[in-house]
């Protein structure tokens, strides 16, 4: 940024400066959003492959764009490449609740729920979520590296942030858009709000207390 630019940090967003450019990119990431959730409200559940994929890659761009608006707005340049390359690792794991799904995969609920639970605690994920969170520094380790390629490196960070949370959406939700939508806030509390890391504990907490609620 320039003196004299016009253009003003926003704080606590790690660099990211507020002009035009900006405004676009953060637009542009809100429609996709909400047009992600329109199209998911008006698909159906399908047994087949590729319908599935779809409505899958849908709910994955209606839950998790909006928690990668700071990567975004911070790297600004061609956001709907990066998208793409976010969300074709969010939609290639979709083969794995497919395979659930036809394979007739379904452990109980409670079980689900404590597993989820315990790995909101784990070093892995927090681990994930450090990098999820500090989008500066993600998009300085990977400088000259093109658009596309850091949405499919930031989507496994954040597969592996989201892993416990997907899981209870998959397996103990059955994919309701209300649970969705619950989950879709959760992810942007850990992952763009201040305190993410003591909001995935209570989370934990929250899981493993529903764990033992459910089991009795």
């Amino acid at each position: 940024m320039t003196p004299g630019s016009g253009a003003k940090p926003l704080s606590g967003t790690g660099g990211i400066t507020f002009d035009r450019t900006t405004i676009v990119a953060a637009a542009a990431l809100a429609l996709a959003t909400v047009i992600s959730w329109i199209a998911l409200a008006g698909t159906v559940h399908a047994m087949d492959l590729w319908p599935y994929l779809t409505a899958w890659t849908l709910m994955m761009a209606a839950m998790m764009l909006p928690s990668i608006a700071p990567l975004v707005l911070l790297h600004r340049r061609r956001p709907a490449l990066l998208a793409a390359g976010y969300l074709l690792v969010w939609g290639v794991l979709g083969l794995l609740p497919y395979a659930a799904m036809r394979w007739g995969f379904h452990p109980a609920v409670p079980i689900v729920l404590a597993l989820a639970g315990i790995y909101e605690f784990t070093p892995l994920k927090s681990a994930c979520l450090t990098r999820c969170r500090n989008p500066a520094t993600f998009f300085i380790q990977r400088f000259g590296r093109g658009a596309f390629r850091l949405g499919v490196e930031h989507a496994v960070w954040c597969v592996g942030c989201c892993l416990g949370l997907m899981a209870v959406l998959v397996l103990a939700a059955a994919m309701s858009l209300l649970w969705a939508a619950a989950l879709a806030a959760v992810v942007f509390v850990q992952k763009v709000l201040p305190h993410g890391e003591i909001s995935a504990r209570l989370t934990g907490a929250a899981l493993l207390i529903a764990a033992i609620v459910t089991a009795l």
